[in-house]
């Protein structure tokens, strides 16, 4: 039998390595530590929605400090008084200026020949005078007709005294038995005749008088309406001198040199250069804010000048409100026709006002929420904001001092409640 080795194995005792055990348990205690530190952020990372990178996003701090309402924008100098003259009738025109001439009112800028205008001006004028001619005959005939009238009433009142006398002397001479009662009679009768007559011609006149007048009246006022009717052409005619309304400078010539234009065309335009006002393009959202009076400034050519909104138009244009600025005092003598300027108008200034920087989260909320980032993780916070600059909103609720929110990007959110923030 083939003996083993057993019985020269020899029992070897081992020692407990204690340096390798506090190391061991050393490194367990600081993984559980790790662990209890970083629980709390795995949590909310495994609660959020979903996770967007922080390169795509933008932030801004909400902070404590003055807030200014303005509108700043680019403006171009127009002329508050710039009329545009039109051809008063139609004919050839011949211009007296050329454009950038300075002008002053009153002076002729071009003229416009009109044959037909000017020719039925003089059978208009003709006409009255042929009127003329007529009230004035009228009103010797009148004098005439009135003037035998009175004959036939005068004659008429003679021959009742004429008649009168003769009865009264019949009425004696019967009395004395010299004529009969015959004659007396006769005497009345021509008495009662005379009386007749000296009535009607009295109403005659009285009645042709009037008639007179009448027929007088009426070639007056057929005269005095002639007269207006040459003094509307006569107007005409002298407006084929058209004249400049204001003291400025001619701006755009709408014609060339002689030519043929029908009534109410455009021919040019003049700019008074005294009353100068700077025209700028407001967006809408701002337009609103916007009134008669408000102070601006206006800069340009190394200048600064004050300003006070003159004009604000009722209509939107592809989401933009035209307003007119006006110089405050005199108009600045080196500017000219659509300079462009920088306009700035002040619409609110505060101090201790709780604001955050303006970003797209307004218009993609409607202002009623935020993006709140907190350890990494942006939380939908309801917020309500208030007034709005260029670079500025107002908070008015849901944030503090200090909090810092996302202001651009949120569209990728989707309108989740929490979002992961990654680097």
């Amino acid at each position: 039998m083939i003996r083993d080795t057993s019985a020269q194995d020899r029992l070897v005792e081992v020692k407990p390595n204690r340096k390798r055990r506090l190391i061991l348990l050393g490194a367990g205690a600081l993984v559980l530590a790790l662990l209890a530190w970083l629980a709390p952020g795995v949590g909310r990372l495994f609660s959020a929605s979903a996770s967007v990178s922080s390169s795509r996003l933008a932030f801004a701090t909400v902070e404590r400090g003055p807030f200014v309402r303005d509108i700043a924008a680019e403006g171009k100098v127009v002329a508050a008084v710039s009329p545009t003259l039109y051809a008063t009738s139609g004919g050839a025109v011949t211009l007296k200026v050329h454009a950038g001439d300075t002008v002053k009112v009153g002076q002729v800028l071009a003229t416009i020949v009109s044959p037909e205008l000017t020719n039925k001006l003089a059978q208009e004028q003709s006409n009255a005078d042929a009127m003329e001619v007529e009230y004035r005959r009228a009103q010797i005939d009148a004098r005439k007709q009135r003037s035998a009238l009175q004959e036939t009433y005068d004659n008429a009142v003679i021959d009742q005294t004429t008649a009168e006398r003769n009865l009264d002397r019949y009425q004696k001479a019967y009395a004395k038995g010299a004529v009969s009662n015959m004659d007396v009679d006769k005497a009345k009768d021509a008495l009662d005749k005379a009386r007749i007559a000296t009535t009607h011609a009295r109403a005659n006149l009285g009645l042709d008088n009037d008639s007179l007048s009448f027929d007088i009246q009426s070639k007056k006022l057929a005269h005095e309406r002639q007269l207006l009717l040459v003094k509307d052409l006569q107007r005409q005619v002298d407006d084929l001198n058209v004249k400049s309304p204001v003291d400025g400078q001619v701006g755009q010539l709408f014609i060339a040199e002689r030519a043929t234009v029908a009534k109410d065309a455009q021919l040019l335009s003049v700019i008074d250069l005294s009353a100068l006002q700077v025209e700028m393009q407001v967006p809408e959202s701002f337009a609103r804010d916007l009134g008669i009076g408000m102070a601006g400034e206006i800069s340009g050519n190394g200048h600064t000048w004050k300003g006070l909104v003159s004009a604000i138009s009722p209509e939107v244009v592809n989401g933009q409100v035209a307003a007119r600025l006006r110089f405050e005092g005199d108009t600045p003598k080196q500017l000219r026709q659509n300079q462009r300027l920088s306009v700035r108008v002040l619409l609110d200034k505060r101090d201790n006002v709780l604001t955050v920087q303006r970003g797209s989260f307004v218009d993609e909320s409607g202002g009623s929420y935020a993006y709140l980032v907190r350890e990494g993780i942006a939380t939908k916070t309801p917020i309500r904001v208030g007034a709005s600059s260029i670079d500025k909103v107002e908070i008015l609720d849901g944030l503090k001092e200090g909090d810092r929110i996302v202001i651009s990007g949120t569209d990728s959110f989707k309108g989740a409640a929490t979002v992961a923030i990654s680097n």
